[in-house]
Order: C-alpha cells, then structure tokens, then sequence
C-alpha cells in the first residue's frame, strides 16, 4: 500500500515570529524555515507503518516555492521513498491556500492511487485546519482527524482521535485520510548517513499547471499585527472588590 503525505514549510517552531513594519506580512528575511511539525508527526508514522509491513511506499509532497526542497529532503532523510514538488509560487510570502492545495494533492492521489493520505492536523504558521477535511470531500474518501493513534488492517483504519470530551475511536474504510495530532508520535531525528542518502532519492517538479489546478490566492491579507502584550495582574484586598472588578471591569460577570 502507498502512503501519501503531504509536508509543508514553515517558519521553525523554536524562531519567534517578527512582524514587518508596515504591517505587510510575517518578516521572513534570514528566517530558519523547517517542516510543519504535524506533517513531521505524518511522516513519522508513515515510516512506522511501512516498519509494521503495512505500507509499501512512502511519496511526500510538498506545494509551495522551490526551496521546500529542503522540506522534502529532511522528509527523505527520515524514511521517506520518493518526493514530488509542486511550484505554485515564485514568492516565499505567497502562501498557497488550503483549497488550492487540496485539488492538488487531490490531482497527485488520483495519479499515485495511495491507499492512505496522512497529513498534519494543521500548519504552525496559518493554523487554518482545512486541507486534509478538504482533501477527503474532493476524493469522496472517508476522513479521520486528530488522529493520536492509528491502526491499519482488513482494510480499515482504526483511529483514536482527540475531542472535546476526551478520546474517540473511529474506523473508517480504506482509501481514507488521516490528520496527525501531537500526541500520535514522537517523530525521530535524521541520521547523517540518512541524509547523504536522501540527496540521491528521486524527486520529481512540478508545478501548478501541470495538474490544471489555479493556485492564485483568493483571500487578501489587510494588515498583520503582533498580540498586544499582557497587563500586568492587580491585587485585591477582598472578595468584594475582586467581585466589583470582574463585573466591572473585565465584564465576565
């Protein structure tokens, strides 16, 4: 069985974001830029399906500029087999929306035939949790979300998925897509004979108009601002007061 996994590249987790000046955008010059951390999370547990002798094949796809190369590559160093890039933008600070991005991985799965798609629950830098719930209605497949266990046999996906109320256990038919939660996995570090290795996987370019699909960016962003700092906390002298100042003051009560 393949196993898809789409991988994005975001701003690193560890770098704390600056805003431009002008209020444009996210400043990205000489910013560390790695994977999503939920696609790291999918891939690891791609890996670790093929490990069990469930999954065959492992194809990453990354949908962006050229240098989510190095995402791919980090990707194939972990495990991965083979990668696609899909070039839908020249422009770091064009980033490719959810809709976009799910008719084309949509287009990739009808072309690689995967038995199961496994994603990120999200990105770190737009949040938007939409691709892979997106991605499950243009393929008809069922879908399984914040997935933080998974369980693949007689041709169903067992997944144990985080809600509200606590845990949810799922089965769902395969072909299917699976979003990876935090807890899933604990991804594993890249060796160096594992990276010298991924230089020479395949990898294959593409770009947009190649699967037909229009990748021009639909929303328009009016200004980005950073959070307005904490207020320093105050202190009561009685339970009067703390009363009279959540009434009326903060207007929670």
């Amino acid at each position: 069985m393949k196993v898809l996994v789409p991988v994005k590249r975001v701003i690193d987790y560890n770098v704390k974001v600056r805003v431009k000046a002008d209020g444009t955008g996210v400043d990205l010059a000489n910013v560390k830029m790695s994977m999503n951390p939920f696609d790291e999370i999918a891939v690891e547990e791609a890996i670790r399906l093929r490990e069990k002798g469930v999954a065959s094949e492992i194809i990453v796809v990354s949908i962006g500029t050229r240098q989510a190369q190095e995402t791919l590559r980090t990707a194939l160093a972990m495990g991965a087999d083979r990668a696609i890039l899909i070039v839908a933008t020249d422009d770091v600070h064009n980033d490719i929306e959810p809709l976009a991005v799910a008719k084309l991985l949509a287009a990739v799965a009808r072309e690689e035939q995967p038995g199961l798609v496994i994603a990120g629950k999200q990105a770190i830098d737009n949040d938007m949790n939409a691709t892979g719930q997106m991605l499950a209605a243009l393929l008809g497949w069922g879908q399984a979300t914040f997935a933080s266990e998974i369980t693949i046999a007689d041709g169903k996906a067992t997944v144990t998925r985080e809600v509200d109320g606590g845990l949810q256990t799922i089965s769902v038919a395969l072909p299917a897509i699976i979003t990876a939660d935090l807890r899933l996995n604990e991804p594993r570090y890249a060796s160096l004979p594992n990276i010298m290795k991924a230089k020479k996987k395949q990898l294959d370019e593409k770009t947009a108009a190649d699967y037909g699909v229009d990748a021009t960016p639909r929303l328009k962003v009016l200004k980005t601002v950073e959070p307005a700092g904490r207020k320093s906390g105050v202190r009561v002298g009685s339970v009067e007061e703390l009363i009279a100042k959540l009434k009326d003051e903060a207007g929670v009560l």
